[in-house]
């Protein structure tokens, strides 16, 4: 999954304006660099891994909630990709005032999760447990995209698991509510969400 072309079009001017450039990648897991988004793979970007999980290997070990292992105003961008939505609701909060903390004036936070809307439009079409997509980890269903990866929580990995969730709108206000000037939010056609918010 990545964005659209357009969107990333978007995003580049101001990519280029940037000095450093830096980018914390927090909740990586294991994937490798050919996952990210088009615009974190050009050259210039170095990746610093962040994880809670020390099997993955991250640069540095630490909980969506608590950054504290990362200065505050020194990374250029943060990537979230799939895991805000795997704390309870109320750790949301904490954890984008976090990432808002630790971006330099100017960077930016990339964020993309599951897209409540979409997903509840398939369940109500009566398509709750039928494959939609398959990904690196198997098939995907929307109750997987809603409560997480059923098949990895029966494996013990429990750090799958969904706890929150958002929509364009929550999402947007969330992101604003934790201190960004800016949110653009966007659903592709992958049932996900992208935000674009950028730290004044």
């Amino acid at each position: 999954m990545t964005m659209t072309a357009a969107d990333l079009n978007a995003l580049r001017p101001a990519l280029q304006q940037r000095d450093n450039k830096r980018f914390l990648n927090v909740g990586c897991g294991s994937a490798g660099p050919e996952r990210l988004p088009e615009c974190f793979q050009q050259p210039e970007w170095q990746q610093i891994r962040l994880d809670i999980n020390p099997a993955v290997k991250p640069d540095i070990i630490a909980n969506l909630t608590d950054l504290s292992a990362v200065e505050s105003n020194s990374i250029e961008a943060v990537y979230s990709s799939h895991n805000i939505e795997h704390l309870y609701l109320h750790e949301t909060v904490t954890a984008l005032q976090e990432m808002h903390r630790v971006i330099r004036p100017g960077g930016f936070l990339l964020i993309t999760l599951p897209d409540l809307q979409q997903v509840a439009q398939l369940v109500a079409q009566g398509k709750l447990s039928e494959e939609i997509y398959r990904s690196p980890v198997g098939p995907i269903t929307p109750l997987d995209m809603l409560y997480g990866h059923q098949a990895s929580v029966a494996n013990g990995n429990t750090y799958m698991a969904h706890k929150s969730g958002f929509d364009k709108h929550s999402l947007s206000t969330a992101l604003l509510n934790a201190g960004f000037n800016e949110a653009r939010v966007t659903a592709d056609t992958h049932y996900n969400l992208w935000g674009y918010a950028q730290k004044a």
